[in-house]
């Protein structure tokens, strides 16, 4: 017999607008394997960068007819998927490609509004033409800490490439904070801090008030799912790599100022 809910069914559920922080693939070509190839130099680049990050497919710069679908989205898709990019709309498309990209589970996302400058994916151009390598005559100057002075908002990124990174304001949820070297937050981290990002075992994260969505270091992360500690949440505390018989670990230690 089945059972009948005596609750209202204006009592069922609410029906309410929500903010969600988004990544924007900004594609400039329709060729599959190039876009691996510039996606993986990335994640080479920056490990842990993405970590299961929606994402919009803006396929606005390509020069597409309206009734072409030249790009194979149902190659594209599980290759975001890979990467830890997890597709949900599409903007830019029309035709038979926007029918494709229903097909596959899409959204149309034409009206979504995208911020140039602080988009998190990269855009994916042809691949240029390698460069010759040369041997340098001197070694170069080591380059000096990046400073950021300015609070980090949802869906910004810094990148400190081949330096050390210092945020002297918070860096909010849906941010990230990259940097080849150390990263020291003279505030509160609550977004994602990706430090040694080219593999630097040694490189340390630092904040004031330990609250992270990601910590990585030298591409060993640990996520929010897997709670701090209480005696390092939200406290002044520091990041570093350990290594041991059972392999690499992330260790979280407090700071006594």
């Amino acid at each position: 017999m089945a059972i009948v809910s005596e609750a209202p069914l204006s009592n069922c559920y609410d029906i309410k607008s929500a903010d969600l922080s988004l990544v924007a693939l900004v594609l400039k070509t329709t060729d599959i394997q190039a876009i691996s190839q510039s996606l993986k130099q990335q994640l080479d680049d920056s490990p842990g960068f993405f970590d299961q990050d929606p994402v919009i497919i803006d396929v606005s710069f390509l020069n597409l007819e309206e009734n072409d679908a030249s790009i194979d989205l149902s190659s594209l898709l599980p290759l975001l998927r890979e990467q830890a990019l997890w597709p949900l709309a599409i903007k830019g498309a029309q035709g038979p490609l926007l029918e494709q990209a229903k097909a596959l589970g899409l959204v149309d996302a034409s009206d979504a509004r995208i911020r140039r400058s602080v988009q998190l994916a990269a855009v994916v151009q042809e691949s240029p033409k390698p460069e010759p390598v040369t041997t340098p005559t001197a070694p170069s100057a080591a380059l000096g800490p990046m400073v950021i002075d300015k609070p980090l908002r949802s869906g910004q990124q810094v990148y400190a490439k081949g330096r050390d990174l210092i945020v002297l304001a918070i860096v909010n949820a849906g941010a990230e904070v990259i940097a080849d070297g150390n990263i020291h937050i003279y505030a509160a981290l609550r977004g994602k801090a990706i430090a040694g990002a080219r593999g630097n075992t040694e490189a340390r994260i630092f904040a004031q008030a330990m609250e992270p969505e990601l910590i990585s270091i030298a591409g060993i992360y640990r996520t929010s799912e897997n709670a701090l500690p209480k005696d390092v949440w939200g406290q002044a505390a520091q990041v570093s790599l350990q290594s041991g018989p059972e392999g690499d670990k992330l260790l979280v230690s407090p700071l006594k100022l």
